[in-house]
């Protein structure tokens, strides 16, 4: 049994966390929430109890195994506090992914990353953790030479107020009134903005090179070939990615589909003669990540496409936290 802290526990993830240490029976002997001052003294209830979440202090770890953050700024100011007291971090925000210190790690990837961890262990972004579960199988099999992915990013990864900009956007627009943008650079209902996070080097975005960089540690690639455009769309939940492979090897269509098929956290949907294949709306809510659409890149000799859909606040945030949880107990 573990003592638990929760980050952020007032949060879209810290929420998410709560469902999900509780679906997967997760062995808590202690759990403590913890927040920003604005939301301490919140009570939320979980499994029969009411629990009362707490300010974020340097001084809120002492006696907790884990502390699961749920991302944001709280990361750098209290993520080393927490590995002094005892406590090890199991982190969600961008801080301490391309440190070398700090394994990033996808369960279902390279568990083993966790056995070097000093305290610290990195979530990968959302959109790197879905690619990388379809991906795996077809490294294994065949390695991988080139990604290009496109992808089609859900309005709550920008959070609760992403949703509600998209939700009140629609409702204008039924009305025939003006349509106001705030969390989104651009209008985002009916609309897509191919820009998520800032522009950096290249002028690729910050999400771009986070799906690039994290990709390269998490297979220890460094020089692996990856390009990235990351794109916002006018829905809900799930992610959807366009991820082209170019594999090391020649292996077929059904020599991949038979290697995802085997492969932990991967469901196949794909019968395109029945209009069967993976939609963010049907992916919503469950931990697995969603492949179809696979078939032969016909312009390149060892060239493969798919269509990968997972829901990015469950497996591409708080399970697969939970998970790596898990192989630490």
């Amino acid at each position: 049994m573990s003592n638990v802290a929760i980050v952020g526990a007032t949060g879209a993830v810290g929420q998410e966390f709560l469902k999900i240490l509780s679906e997967r029976k997760f062995p808590i002997k202690e759990l403590r929430l913890l927040a920003s001052k604005r939301s301490a003294g919140k009570r939320i209830t979980w499994q029969g109890q009411e629990l009362e979440v707490q300010e974020t202090t340097h001084e809120s770890f002492k006696g907790i195994d884990i502390a699961l953050f749920a991302g944001g700024s709280a990361s750098t100011e209290y993520a080393r506090s927490a590995v002094e007291s005892g406590s090890v971090v199991i982190d969600n925000s961008s801080a301490f992914r391309l440190d070398p210190e700090v394994p990033l790690v996808v369960p279902e990837v390279n568990p083993e990353d966790v056995k070097w961890h000093k305290g610290i262990i990195a979530n990968p972004n959302c959109s790197t953790i879905i690619m990388v579960v379809a991906l795996k199988p077809i490294f294994d099999l065949a390695g991988i030479r080139r990604i290009v992915v496109s992808t089609y990013q859900a309005v709550s990864g920008a959070g609760r107020e992403g949703i509600e900009e998209l939700e009140a956007q629609v409702k204008a627009w039924s009305q025939g009134e003006e349509l106001v943008s705030g969390v989104f650079p651009h209008q985002i209902a009916f609309n897509l903005v191919p820009r998520i996070d800032v522009f950096q080097e290249g002028d690729y975005t910050k999400e771009e090179w986070k799906m690039v960089k994290e990709t390269q540690k998490i297979f220890h690639v460094p020089d692996m070939a990856i390009t990235a455009t990351t794109v916002r769309v006018p829905v809900f939940r799930s992610h959807s990615e366009s991820i082209n492979v170019e594999t090391e090897k020649a292996v077929s269509v059904s020599e991949i589909k038979e290697a995802l098929s085997k492969a932990p956290g991967v469901v196949i949907i794909d019968d395109p003669s029945n209009d069967i294949y993976p939609m963010p709306w049907a992916s919503s809510d469950k931990d697995e990540v969603f492949v179809g659409r696979l078939r032969k890149d016909f312009s390149i000799a060892q060239g493969f496409n798919m269509w990968v859909v997972g829901d990015q606040i469950r497996k591409g945030a708080a399970t697969n936290a939970v998970q790596i949880a898990e192989l630490l107990l």
